[in-house]
C-alpha cells in the first residue's frame, strides 16, 4: 500500500501580488486568493486528511476551502515556508539568487536543505498510519521543491530554486 499524496501550495496573498517574499510571517490572503481557495475545495473533495502549513496563508487557505467538510485537518510547523531569517518580508529579487541557499542558510534563517529534512519528516510520521489513504498537503514553494526531489522525478534542488514557477492545480505523489 501507499500513501496518495496530493501537494497544492496556498493560495494567493497580497505579498505575492506585491512581490514581497512573506517567509516565516503570516501572509494574508487576496481577494484572487480567496477565490482560488473555493476552487481548491472544489477540486479535492475526495481526500482523508488534509496537512498544512502552520503560517495563516496556509491556514486560511483550508479554512476556506474545507469550509463545513468533515474532513480531518492538521496544522504542522514542518511544512512552513523557508524561513528567510532577516529577509522575511523583503522584495522576492533581495532571494536571488537561490541556489547559494541550498545549503548555506538565509542569515537569520534556514537552508532548503534545512526544509528537505523537515520535509522528510513529515513524510515518515503520515507514512504509517495514511498508509492506503489519499492525504492533501497544502504548503509553500518550499516543499513544492521538496517533494519534487523526494518523491517526482529527483531534479535537484539546486536546479529547482532558481526555476520559474509555473502554477497547476496540484502535484500527485505516492509514498
Amino acid at each position: 500500500m501507499t500513501v496518495k499524496l496530493v501537494y497544492e501550495t496556498h493560495s494567493t496573498t497580497v505579498d505575492n501580488e506585491t512581490g514581497i517574499a512573506t517567509g516565516w510571517l503570516p501572509g494574508e490572503l487576496s481577494a484572487e486568493g480567496r477565490r482560488e481557495s473555493v476552487l481548491l475545495g472544489e477540486r479535492r473533495q475526495d481526500v482523508d486528511a488534509i496537512f498544512s502549513s502552520d503560517l495563516l496563508r496556509a491556514v486560511k487557505t483550508v479554512e476556506i476551502a474545507f469550509e463545513g467538510k468533515a474532513i480531518p485537518r492538521f496544522q504542522d510547523w514542518r511544512l512552513r515556508e523557508c524561513d528567510y531569517g532577516e529577509l522575511n518580508g523583503a522584495p522576492v529579487e533581495q532571494l536571488a539568487p537561490r541556489r547559494p541557499k541550498v545549503d548555506v542558510p538565509f542569515p537569520g534563517g534556514q537552508s532548503y536543505r534545512d526544509v528537505l529534512g523537515l520535509t522528510q519528516s513529515f513524510l515518515a510520521d503520515i507514512k504509517g498510519p495514511y498508509d492506503g489513504r489519499k492525504v492533501l498537503v497544502v504548503g509553500h514553494g518550499a516543499q513544492r521543491w521538496a517533494l519534487r526531489h523526494l518523491l517526482g522525478d529527483g531534479t535537484p534542488l539546486e536546479d529547482l530554486v532558481d526555476a520559474p514557477f509555473a502554477w497547476q492545480p496540484g502535484w500527485e505523489y505516492e509514498l
